[in-house]
């Protein structure tokens, strides 16, 4: 039987270096696609916010540019992460473009998506800058879609509840 997390997987940071995902055990993680022309592509912003009022805490968010929905991340590599630093000053890791939908999608985001795959939640993006919970364990337990910001209430709350829990 497959395993129920997302240690299984690796993935490529923007300068080539591949990371596995068992580099972030122990952490929940909020995992995001994102895009560079989207009309949520303020988020990029929300979620730097986010990390500042977790910094400290065993949490970090884990960005996946997509051009899967409207063509909206025509940047590769290097461009992306000047994008992101320049315009939105991010400080949280930003991965390689990869797919997030369809039969070519990343295999990382192909379990995020399948509830037989990874054992809790159903739901694949619709759009840019869905997100995904992840436990402290790997295992996806929850979602957000693309108009729930990411420093939100509801967002910072299940966080919180997921670092002071063994869950």
């Amino acid at each position: 039987m497959a395993e129920k997390n997302i240690y299984q997987f690796d993935v490529e940071k923007l300068n080539g270096d591949v990371v596995n995902l068992s580099a972030y055990k122990d952490k929940v993680l909020l995992i995001v696609n994102t895009a560079s022309e989207c009309g949520f592509t303020p988020q990029l912003t929300d979620l730097e916010e986010l990390r500042k009022e977790m910094d400290g805490k065993d949490f970090e968010i884990l960005a996946f540019p997509s051009n899967d929905f409207g063509g909206q991340e025509p940047l590769e590599g290097q461009s992306i992460e000047a994008f992101c630093e320049i315009n939105h000053h991010t400080h949280y890791s930003v991965f390689n473009k990869l797919r997030v939908r369809g039969e070519y999608a990343h295999p990382l985001f192909k379990f995020l998506a399948d509830k037989k795959e990874n054992g809790h939640v159903s739901a694949k993006p619709k759009w840019n800058f869905h997100k995904y919970l992840i436990n402290k364990k790997g295992e996806v337990v929850d979602f957000f879609y693309p108009f729930t910001k990411p420093n939100t209430a509801k967002v910072k709350k299940r966080i919180e509840r997921l670092l002071s829990s063994d869950k």
